[in-house]
């Protein structure tokens, strides 16, 4: 696409901080507090190899993960005192995922709004993720909607409750974090090749070099085309990436990753809901009895967009107990959407002029197709520097945490000229129910666009967490973070009935909050682990980069987040079982006053329940992935008239959700697995006094193995039933989930 008239202008410099450099200062510092001295290598020895390939974990090995790299540093998933859910990448594989939106649906507590913008906000226990910008790439924030692939993931992790003192700014709700694929010390060699229900294709390459005694390459491709995603959405788009790794396992090792990953797939924005009678209470509201194939957008709408980025890595081990991490990212998205709300027609326009209900629904009522707009880039630049330490003093050991981080994010929207202002907007036609995919096309490159606002924003954070072993049995965690964020948000105007001049209205942001986190441990053998956590989280007006006169100078909403929780290992460390009993609350929740039109911090919610996580393996050939989330209480402490009602249930926040996944091996060529994804009724956003009806989606899958670690066919069938029931929800619409999809997959491992 080519935009017109976007604002131009010289880049501005960036000043960075030397993190290295002081991140060193703390590893200087901790190795003089374990008062520990390296020995002198002699000339003639060679630097220690601590680490081979062979010993390095994947994704695809299965299903159960021990380690995490979430709370900055590799720990041990038994110390991380809160909730935790890790997909790896065969459980990706065996359940066909092909993107991330689709691994969360297949957790638990998680649920997604479909915003008036087109993008869905992702909600943990009914507090926004996505919104805030809790999305991250190898810990590093990956703010930008776009549709994510797996293609070159190792695993997905989700932490449910707080998690500023690692990342900053952001909501209670939790975290997401995309573990990419690494260089190997290995030569290994994958190709998938998925044929699938409406004409889909997926080709996905994954190829692994050894070059030398401590260097590896790796490169990852994807090509996926599908005239239909099982919802309505047609699907076009291929990605490349690429690791490349030196002194692995060295004192010092680098790394260098590139990824980009083009999308022009086709958009879904939704679908009205109706209620059965005229004169049925909104209480009865339901879905149309439509399979959710159906499409009424017009066929020249599109969710085009890109996401680029290059990572620098570097790590130096001081010792085996002592080791920093320096990263460094620059990313770049676009976004170019063009599709609308799909709507029932006036009265006036329906058969026999009488309005739209299930009573007189059919092949001949009238929709409307609207016009909604997402034309928007964004660029970020990310360093941070992160020490990890362990050491003993004064009778305690410590495992030490800490470091220094910098980003700047900037966001840019257009918007499109309107006719008052000389622009040229194409008009688009109505359409029937009995006439889906009409094939209705308008020229959308006639569109005019300028900028309507930019936002630029600059974050500083520093943070210091240590976990004392105090007795054999017991550990405490404590941790503290600081953040200084600056965000500089311009509105660009054109006034009435004139293309120009344009006028601008700047808005200014300057934040400075604390974060803490603390939690004991309880660990009496090396099977078992409970833990008692508290920790405070904060998100600012500009999490979603945007300003106004009414929220610029309001303060950032601040959660409490409380977890008694634990994790339980079988004896043999193959099968894994995490709880927790959560509380979260938001103290201090915005709230648009009705007389003022002014935003302020005067509402309060909180929400309580229990997270269970089961995986790994029941026997050597019985693998299992279980996921439940009840969350019984949640509740509107205080609420503004005309927000959600005061002492209501919060939207997006059903009582149960979960998702069960196993397969078993029933000889050596033959393994077979299934499952299901549920949840209960929830009311859309704004709570309009109706519940999506709950559902349960179940799923097969059947594996036969022509040559072992070699060829292998894979057959999956999902919604086997072709259930159907609402997926992202908003007011006024909702986007269905994916019909009865069949999927063939073939693997060449070489």
């Amino acid at each position: 696409m080519s935009r017109h008239n976007k604002k131009s202008g010289k880049p501005q410099p960036t000043v960075l901080l030397p993190l290295g450099a002081l991140a060193a200062g703390f590893g200087l510092a901790s190795a003089a507090l374990a008062q520990t001295t390296a020995p002198e290598k002699a000339d003639n020895v060679l630097p220690t190899v601590r680490a081979r390939a062979s010993a390095e974990p994947q994704g695809k090995d299965g299903y159960q993960a021990t380690e995490t790299r979430i709370g900055k540093g590799k720990q041990d998933l038994r110390d991380i005192p809160q909730g935790l859910t890790v997909v790896t990448e065969k459980l990706i594989d065996d359940r066909n995922l092909d993107n991330v939106k689709e691994v969360l649906k297949n957790t638990a507590g998680i649920t997604f709004q479909a915003a008036e913008g087109g993008e869905e906000d992702i909600k943990i226990h009914g507090i926004s993720l996505q919104s805030t910008g809790d999305i991250f790439i190898d810990g590093m924030r990956d703010p930008a909607f776009y549709d994510r692939d797996t293609f070159f993931l190792d695993k997905i992790e989700l932490l449910r409750g707080s998690g500023a003192l690692m990342f900053g700014r952001g909501s209670s709700g939790g975290a997401v974090n995309q573990v990419t694929k690494q260089a190997l010390l290995a030569d290994q060699n994958q190709v998938d090749v998925t044929v699938g229900s409406h004409s889909q294709l997926r080709a996905v390459g994954d190829f692994n070099r050894r070059t030398g005694e401590t260097t590896a390459w790796r490169i990852g491709t994807m090509v996926n085309r599908g005239d239909n995603d099982g919802a309505g959405s047609s699907i076009n788009k291929a990605g490349v990436a690429g690791s490349v790794r030196t002194g692995i396992g060295e004192d010092d090792e680098f790394g260098l990753t590139l990824y980009a990953l083009e999308n022009e797939n086709g958009m879904n924005y939704g679908m009205p809901w109706i209620r059965p009678t005229l004169a049925s209470p909104a209480s009865a509201t339901t879905l149309l009895p439509l399979d959710p194939t159906a499409y009424y957008g017009m066929a020249s709408d599109r969710n085009k967009g890109s996401a680029r980025y290059v990572m620098g890595q570097h790590t130096h081990r001081f010792s085996p107990d002592l080791e920093l991490v320096t990263k460094a990212r620059y990313a770049s998205y676009t976004r170019d959407q063009r599709a609308g709300t799909v709507r029932f027609a006036a009265t006036a326009l329906q058969p026999g002029k009488v309005g739209v209900s299930l009573d007189t629904f059919g092949p001949n009522t009238v929709i409307n197709r609207g016009t909604q707009l997402k034309v928007q880039d964004m660029q970020t630049v990310t360093l941070q520097s992160d020490l990890s330490a362990r050491f003993k003093t004064a009778g305690f050991e410590h495992s030490l945490q800490t470091g220094v981080d910098f980003a700047q994010e900037k966001k840019q929207v257009y918007t499109a000229y309107s006719a008052a202002q000389g622009g040229v907007v194409p008009v688009k036609p109505t359409t029937t129910i009995g006439t889906p995919n009409d094939g209705a096309w308008i020229d959308e490159g006639l569109r005019s666009f300028r900028t309507n606002n930019d936002y630029v924003s600059k974050g500083y954070g520093a943070y210091l967490q240590d976990m004392m072993q105090v007795a054999p049995m017991w550990k405490v965690l404590a941790g503290l973070r600081y953040d200084k964020l600056d965000g500089d948000y311009k509105v660009y105007a054109i006034p009435a009935n004139a293309p120009a001049p344009v006028t601008t209205q700047p808005y200014s942001m300057r934040v400075s909050e604390w974060s803490k986190r603390a939690a004991v441990l309880f660990q009496p053998n090396a099977q078992l682990s409970f833990h008692l956590m508290g920790a405070t989280s904060f998100n600012t007006s500009g999490d979603t980069y945007s300003l106004s006169a009414a929220n610029a100078s309001i303060p950032p909403e601040k959660s409490i987040n409380l977890e008694l929780g634990g994790q339980i290992d079988s004896a043999d460390g193959r099968l894994t079982t995490r709880f927790g009993i959560f509380r979260a609350t938001k103290l201090h929740e915005r709230n648009t006053d009705p007389l003022t039109n002014l935003v302020e911090l005067s509402g309060k919610r909180h929400a309580a329940g229990l997270d269970v996580d089961i995986t790994g393996r029941i026997t050597p050939d019985w693998e299992v992935f279980g996921t439940f989330t009840w969350m019984p209480v949640a509740k509107i402490d205080v609420a503004a008239e005309g927000a959600e009602g005061q002492g209501a249930r919060p939207s997006l926040t059903p009582r149960y959700s979960g998702s069960l996944w196993t397969t078993y091996k029933l000889n050596p060529q033959w393994r077979v697995g299934g499952g299901f994804n549920a949840r209960s009724g929830q009311q859309p956003n704004r709570n309009p006094g109706f519940y999506a009806p709950k559902f349960v989606v179940a799923n097969l899958m059947a594996e036969y193995t022509v040559l072992e670690d070699e060829l292998l066919f894979r057959l999956n069938v999902d919604n086997v039933t072709n259930k159907l029931y609402a997926d992202t929800l908003y007011t006024g619409h909702y986007v269905p989930g994916k019909g009865r999809i069949v999927a063939l997959t073939g693997t060449y491992k070489f």
